[in-house]
């Protein structure tokens, strides 16, 4: 089983204590396997194999814009984290999940990442967003015949079989702010939302719904949507868990449900 926490909006260094705390409770068999569902505050993270240079906006750009700067030990290199945005951190133990390859028991680092991409890929054809990987890249591509572009990033933190990070899917996310950063080091591709893509805005709901649904899918598990962590928890985590208007509500029913 997985359980499923939407915490609305959360600055990311409130975001990161929150992963550490939680990491260490599943190391310690105290919890079990979390999804954590969230918006940023606009923020530019920058992974342990960013290059400074990737940040092209100037401090005083940034400050103006409201734009915070963290470096984090996630793989990957610079990307954007901001409003419209569904950002997921799986808090998982891999060495509950079975691997496809029968050489290996467990699930490993890279097929961790390609499950995620699996996700987010039916994630997307769930709204007729046709997409792709990308060979020799990470993340989830648009598959259009002339060009591709980049609707979802991955960078993830392994410790101990445990992770923590995840992914960040551009659903209704202002485009002009990934203009501060070369996104993931790669100048060629241009990033896109699945609002540009469908010329329209969608329910936030409704993607998280189906981003759920769809890692119950590919990692073979039930989903159960938990109101809060002081619900999954018993006590106070320290960050605040009370969602925002869009995000309030996933499902009708008042307690918990199981998607």
């Amino acid at each position: 089983m997985i359980s499923v926490v939407q915490l609305g909006t959360v600055d990311y260094a409130s975001g990161l204590r929150l992963q550490e705390q939680l990491v260490a409770l599943r190391k310690e068999e105290k919890i079990g396997d979390l999804l954590l569902l969230l918006e940023h505050s606009r923020v530019i993270t920058l992974g342990r194999n960013a290059k400074a240079s990737n940040v092209i906006a100037s401090p005083e750009l940034l400050a103006q814009r409201g734009v915070e700067l963290f470096a984090c030990d996630r793989g990957g290199d610079v990307t954007f984290h901001g409003p419209g945005q569904i950002v997921g951190y799986p808090i998982f133990d891999l060495r509950r999940f079975a691997a496809a390859d029968e050489k290996r028991k467990t699930l490993g680092a890279v097929e961790f990442v390609r499950c995620l991409e699996e996700v987010l890929c039916r994630t997307c054809a769930d709204f007729a967003i046709p997409t792709k990987r990308s060979p020799g890249l990470t993340g989830v591509w648009t598959n259009q015949e002339t060009s591709e572009a980049k609707i979802a990033a991955i960078g993830v933190h392994i410790s101990r079989s445990v992770t923590s990070h995840g992914f960040a899917l551009n659903v209704n996310t202002d485009l002009n702010d990934f203009d501060l950063i070369i996104p993931c080091g790669i100048s060629s591709k241009p990033v896109t939302s699945m609002q540009h893509e469908l010329g329209h805005p969608l329910d936030l709901n409704l993607v998280a719904e189906s981003v759920s649904r769809n890692f119950g899918k590919v990692f073979s598990s039930q989903m159960l949507w938990v109101e809060t962590l002081d619900a999954l928890l018993g006590r106070t985590v320290g960050v605040p868990v009370q969602s925002p208007q869009e995000l309030r509500k996933f499902h009708k029913e008042d307690d918990h449900t199981w998607a």
